[in-house]
């Protein structure tokens, strides 16, 4: 990785002025895995993200301009040369989808546009296949600020599922899918839903995507919101045997961003990491998890 003494809203106001843009009350809207700033005078917003996630985010750029043209809802890349590189970070301009007052699209509107996703023809960028925790395993060995008996058990604990993994059968099959498919990704655009966040996009199984949802019991995700979601995709994973191992695995991917800001000081997602392993580690699914 790059070093770099810029801030990622540094790196968003320096692309800015390669773009030729206003970053006149630039102000952060997110700062998770990817910080992301309005640009109030442009109506567009700056994704920051990590200098070593170049290839994924090129090929987001490329992969949504064609899910625009195939008519699929998703978030827009502006019409400027991208990504951009400044030292230590990779910059992307998007629409800005200013969100109304009340609450954000639910489940259901996922569901749909995973249908209509899971249903196009092979896109013409090359994708990766899907490997799940290829991009957790280095952060977990890396890490400052997990203890040696975290990081042991949350390999181990990776070790065991992707096994499991590898002997299961998809009866959706394979195809493109979006990669980190959650309703969080969604966002308004008048009375319809757009799906964004591109960067894990890959070749694998369908189910992958439909999981996500279901892990979304750890955030207070209802069985009504459930049963909404499978009605508007079309398949109910409920009964499924294979759904188990695939919301486990999303569990531990989702310590990935919490460790990384932990490991920069961060100590609001340290606490959130501390309490997320400890609920793992008792095999608790009734306390529910902070988002961010």
């Amino acid at each position: 990785m790059t070093t770099t003494s810029l801030t990622p809203q540094g790196a968003a106001q320096r692309a800015c002025e390669v773009w030729g843009l206003s970053a006149r009350g630039i102000s952060p809207l997110r700062s998770h895995a990817t910080s992301v700033y309005l640009l109030p005078h442009v109506d567009a917003v700056v994704r920051v993200s990590r200098d070593e996630q170049r290839a994924s985010i090129q090929r987001a750029i490329a992969l949504t301009r064609w899910l625009v043209g195939q008519g699929l809802e998703v978030t827009e890349p502006l019409d400027v040369s991208q990504p951009l590189d400044v030292p230590g970070y990779v910059i992307t301009l998007w629409r800005h989808y200013p969100q109304p007052d009340g609450p954000p699209p639910g489940p259901e509107h996922l569901g749909h546009l995973l249908s209509l996703l899971h249903r196009l023809p092979e896109p013409p960028i090359e994708l990766p296949a899907y490997r799940p925790h290829v991009a957790l395993r280095p952060v977990v060995e890396s890490s400052t600020a997990l203890t040696p008996s975290d990081r042991e058990w949350i390999l181990g604990r990776s070790d065991e599922l992707l096994n499991a993994y590898t002997h299961l059968d998809f009866p959706l099959g394979e195809g493109m899918i979006h990669g980190d498919a959650y309703p969080g990704n969604t966002l308004w655009d008048g009375t319809a839903a757009r799906l964004g966040d591109w960067d894990e996009a890959a070749i694998g199984p369908r189910e992958t995507d439909l999981a996500n949802t279901f892990q979304g019991v750890r955030f207070g995700r209802t069985t009504a919101q459930l049963r909404a979601f499978s009605d508007a995709y079309g398949y109910d994973l409920t009964n499924w045997p294979g759904l188990s191992v695939l919301t486990e695995l999303r569990d531990l991917h989702t310590l990935g961003s919490f460790i990384r800001r932990a490991d920069l000081g961060d100590l609001e997602a340290a606490t959130q990491l501390t309490f997320r392993l400890d609920t793992l580690k008792r095999g608790d699914r009734t306390k529910s998890w902070a988002i961010h």
